[in-house]
């Protein structure tokens, strides 16, 4: 049967995760591997989502450092379970998105996949966002065709949520095609108004969160972004929701304790996931979880209390280990590009068609 390994660094800026599947009746998880993002690498590709200087070099030795992380947590997942570059027979990498602006025409993916091929010795795949926005996509959300081949259709409408650094949504429904697109921020300003406060990379559980209190004049405030208005397909990124959107928001009203402000971002996360899921998909009878987000334990609590008709549960009900889904997507797309499968959704990037995603970087 054959293996795929997949890489993923999402928004968050956290880490790699490096998942190993095998395609059978179904794409299944065989083997994973963490590998903690440095500090300093971290910072730097923090930096590179906003303009500066030397932009063109410090790319390059940003992307090279990823790489070369990337080829350390593979080679040793392979040792580990004592398995041969030969026999995987592509590593799909998504890199490291440090631009996202498909109204601009372009979406940008850093991580070198000749140079990973060459400290790998295996095939790589890369490069799968920038076709779709080719085709006049939006190039994101690319995980819905994922969920669907692995979370199989039923007689009642199903959704599969992410939260990485943003939260993303697939809808499932039986005779239609899958839809989904991004609801809004999910980690991404949680993670950078703790980190401002407490020094802390994440708010564990949802614990600070938690005893705050939720403030309805900011929570409208932030809601008021047009992003929030439409329905998809749409996506977004750092180019808009970021540290400096939240403060000129927190200029206008009020100073607040800023446990507060934490509680009203995690009601910003569940409400904008809420509100766009009650507005695409009537009905809804489960919400599966993955992503970062879903070891929030305020965070799922208050999806579940927005949400009683829907039971809300993580992947791992499914027996799918939530940490994992996002790299077992990119590994399946690997597949789908050797095979010329496409892979891309026009339902939920808008794309002129469907396409297959991804350049090929032999071995």
């Amino acid at each position: 049967m054959p293996r795929y390994l997949g890489v993923m660094s999402g928004t968050s800026l956290d880490g790699l995760d490096i998942a190993l599947i095998d395609l059978g009746s179904r794409p299944t998880l065989i083997a994973h591997h963490y590998l903690p993002m440095p500090d300093a690498l971290r910072v730097e590709l923090l930096s590179l989502c906003t303009s500066g200087s030397d932009e063109l070099a410090r790319t390059a030795i940003a992307e090279q450092n990823w790489v070369e992380l990337a080829a350390t947590g593979i080679n040793a997942l392979l040792r580990r379970e004592r398995l041969s570059a030969s026999e995987i027979r592509a590593i799909g990498s998504h890199g490291q998105t440090v631009r996202h602006e498909p109204a601009r025409g372009f979406t940008i993916q850093i991580g070198n996949p000749a140079l990973l091929a060459e400290l790998t010795g295996i095939d790589v795949i890369a490069d799968f966002r920038r076709r779709d926005v080719a085709a006049g996509g939006q190039g994101a959300p690319l995980v819905p065709a994922f969920h669907e081949a692995l979370f199989e259709s039923s007689a009642q409408p199903k959704a599969v949520l992410n939260i990485g650094g943003f939260s993303n949504l697939s809808l499932i429904e039986a005779y239609q095609p899958v839809r989904g697109f991004d609801c809004g921020p999910g980690n991404v300003l949680l993670d950078a108004w703790i980190d401002k406060h407490q020094g802390k990379a994440f708010d564990r559980e949802g614990a600070w969160a938690a005893g705050g209190t939720l403030n309805d004049t900011l929570l409208n405030r932030l809601l008021s972004d047009p992003y929030f208005a439409g329905l998809g397909p749409k996506s977004t990124g750092r180019e808009l929701f970021n540290l400096p959107w939240l403060e000129n928001h927190l200029s206008m009203i009020p100073t607040l304790p800023a446990a507060d402000v934490q509680r009203t971002l995690l009601e910003l996360t569940a409400r904008s996931i809420v509100d766009s899921l009650q507005q695409a998909q009537n009905g809804t009878a489960e919400l599966l979880v993955c992503g970062g987000g879903a070891h929030n334990f305020t965070l799922m609590q208050r999806l579940q209390e927005l949400l009683p008709a829907c039971q809300v549960a993580s992947t791992a009900a499914r027996g799918v280990p939530p940490d994992w889904v996002e790299a077992m997507a990119f590994a399946w797309l690997a597949h789908c590009c050797l095979e010329r499968i496409p892979a891309n959704r026009p339902s939920v990037t808008a794309a002129k068609g469907l396409r297959v995603l991804g350049a090929i970087y032999p071995a």
